[in-house]
Formats: C-alpha cells, structure tokens, sequence
C-alpha cells in the first residue's frame, strides 16, 4: 500500500513539474510575442512619424522640385553642393570655388543646386547651422540667397561659439539687399525650420556624411578644386 502511494505520489509530482513547464513555455511564447507585436508597433510608428516630419515643411521659393536645395541656373549638368555655414571647409570652398560655379553657371554649362544643411548644431550652443540656413531660406524668399550664402560665408562665426544672433543674421540680409521687415519677421518666426530638418534629413539618406560634399549628375567629386569642377562638368556635358 506504501508502495502505491510513494508511486501516485511519484507521478502526483512529475505531472505537477510537467505543467509548471508547460505554464512557463506558454509565458515565455507570449512575452515573445508581445516583443515582436511591441517592435512591429514601435517600427511602424517611427516611419510614420519620420515620413510626417519629411513631409511637413514650407519650402521657400526658389527650391527644386524635391524641396531638398535652392536651384541657380539651367545648364544641363546638376552640381550639387551640401554646405553647412558654421563649416570651414565649407567657407573654404566658397572662396576658392565659388567663382567657378558661378561662371559654369553664367556659361549655361551647370545647374547648381545648394543644400544648406544642418549638421554641426553640436559645435554651436544656440544651433546656429539650423537657424543659419533657415535664414537662408528666408533669403531665397526674397530672391537673394546666393548673394546671403556668400555673406554668411563671410561673416563665419567660430565653431562652439553661440554662432551670430538672429538680429546679426538679419543686419546681413539687409546688407544684401532684403527687406528688412519681412525678412525679418521670416527669420523671427523660424519659417523655414522645417525645411532645413527636411534639407538636412535628405542629405543623410543620400549618403552625404560631411561638408562640403559636391556631386556632379549624383555622382561625388572628390577634391572639387576649380580645375576639377570645369573638368567634371566638361565630361558629364558631352
């Protein structure tokens, strides 16, 4: 009888730890499955917030039909240039560069299309690349951008400075030859925020990790010197 008892028990015991197993299996297939339905949500929503934040922008006038750059000229070969206006490289190649787009610009060899980009906020305490090229865009508004890049060129403030104040940025305008009323109020009022996040956003889906970066027909030039500028739009014309 002892014996029967010590087997029922026996198996009392096996079939409570096979349940036990059973309940633990069952819990670690439903963590699971919450994880994934978890990342599948959290993957849906961050597209969808990133497409909202792409396409919610004002475009200043000016721009291509992308809403990625401000375009000067209509020559057949696109010259893209990605400029950051707190960069010194970037203040460099407008110096010893500059002349050469404007020229292939005025021979109607080039379209040049600028994207000012904001990618060194963390080298100023007050974001002045994105609040730099939102003016920019305030400047295209009023048909002067090329004219207000050069300047802010120019007038480059030291990286990890504050970066020039809004006022400064609009004295510059004013300088060039904006109005300074409503270009102004457009820099004041941030209107063109939106549009450098949705410039800049562009730029790193297209690969483009640094600035100055210059492409001729979508392709990178690597050293665009002016020598290599005239030659890589010569080629990419014939």
């Amino acid at each position: 009888m002892s014996s029967r008892k010590g087997q029922r028990d026996a198996a009392r015991v096996v079939r409570e730890q096979l349940a036990r197993e059973r309940r633990r299996r069952r819990t670690i297939w439903v963590s699971a499955a919450a994880v994934v339905v978890l990342l599948i949500a959290g993957v849906v929503g961050w597209a969808v917030w990133s497409s909202q934040r792409s396409d919610d922008f004002t475009t200043p006038p000016g721009a291509n039909a992308a809403g990625t750059g401000i375009v000067t000229g209509g020559g057949p070969v696109t010259v893209d240039v990605y400029e950051d206006f707190l960069c010194p490289a970037c203040r460099q190649f407008e110096q010893t560069s500059g002349s050469t787009l404007e020229q292939l610009v005025a021979e109607n060899k080039a379209t040049v299309v600028y994207h000012p980009v904001a990618f060194l906020n963390r080298f100023s305490t007050t974001e002045y690349s994105t609040r730099s090229s939102a003016a920019s865009g305030c400047a295209a508004a009023g048909g002067k951008y090329h004219e207000y890049a050069k300047e802010l060129f120019a007038q480059q403030p030291p990286e990890g400075s504050a970066g020039l104040t809004d006022d400064k940025l609009i004295d510059i305008g004013t300088g060039v030859g904006l109005d300074r009323g409503s270009f102004g109020s457009c820099v004041k009022d941030d209107t063109y925020r939106t549009w450098t996040e949705h410039v800049t956003d562009d730029a790193s889906r297209s690969n483009v990790t640094g600035t100055p970066t210059v492409k001729i027909n979508g392709q990178p030039l690597e050293n665009p010197t002016p020598d290599a500028l005239t030659a890589a739009v010569a080629a990419a014309g014939k």
